[in-house]
């Protein structure tokens, strides 16, 4: 006689994988044991500062390295350009006190795609690294509005490159920023094919040859501050 199987379960959802690197121990140790703490999450790792962040990103893969900036030594900034260099698959969310726009464009152009301030609630911090580890980039409210009007500036007036749609308008002032195609997909939430036909068709309503053109051209006009 055949023995009755039970109720099919399901495999546990695969867990995201997290380094924190923070020079203060009571902030990295409360936020270790918070995360710690969410089903889903497992806290890989700590790091006193960037070059420690460095070596175990390297070491353990995680899927997200929470990043502060000023740290000692190597900071946060430099450390995530090497991180996301050696290793592009792994996710950077920037967690800092720094609300300028300097250290947060640094950081995204380091290649960092998450950036909250210090002080963001639980359920917004676990948000941001669930998002960055399937791949997704992701601001705080403290700093979307920021990053929406420092690339909006001339660019929403249409008397520049009128040739151009909203959409052509927009990604094109990420190009003068510097952003790659893959970096303005990820901000954008557009596929990389949708950035690339953008892009072409950009270069050929302003009758540029190659980005480098694009680029001089848009921040003549004012894009990409």
């Amino acid at each position: 006689m055949r023995e009755q199987q039970g109720p099919e379960r399901q495999a546990p959802a695969r867990q995201v994988r997290v380094v924190l690197a923070d020079d203060h121990p009571v902030y990295r140790d409360g936020l270790a044991l918070l995360l710690g703490s969410i089903p889903g999450v497992e806290v890989s790792g700590t790091a006193a500062d960037g070059a420690q962040a460095v070596a175990l990103a390297g070491e353990l893969q995680p899927d997200v390295v929470v990043m502060d900036v000023r740290m000692p030594g190597l900071d946060g900034i430099e450390a995530t350009r090497r991180i996301v260099a050696d290793s592009p698959h792994i996710g950077v969310v920037v967690l800092t006190m720094s609300e300028d726009d300097a250290t947060l464009f640094a950081a995204m152009r380091a290649g960092a795609r998450g950036y909250l301030l210090k002080g963001a609630g639980q359920a917004e911090i676990v948000r941001a690294i669930t998002a960055v580890a399937h791949g997704e980039a992701i601001f705080g409210p403290a700093v979307a509005r920021r990053v929406a009007d420092f690339f909006a500036g001339p660019a929403s007036d249409e008397t520049v490159f009128p040739q151009l749609t909203p959409r052509e308008r927009e990604i094109l002032a990420l190009v003068a920023a510097g952003r790659s195609n893959q970096q303005i997909a990820s901000a954008l939430f557009l596929s990389p094919k949708t950035v690339r036909n953008n892009v072409s068709n950009i270069f050929a309503k302003l009758h540029v040859a190659d980005r480098a053109e694009a680029i001089v051209r848009a921040r003549e006009a004012g894009f990409g501050r």
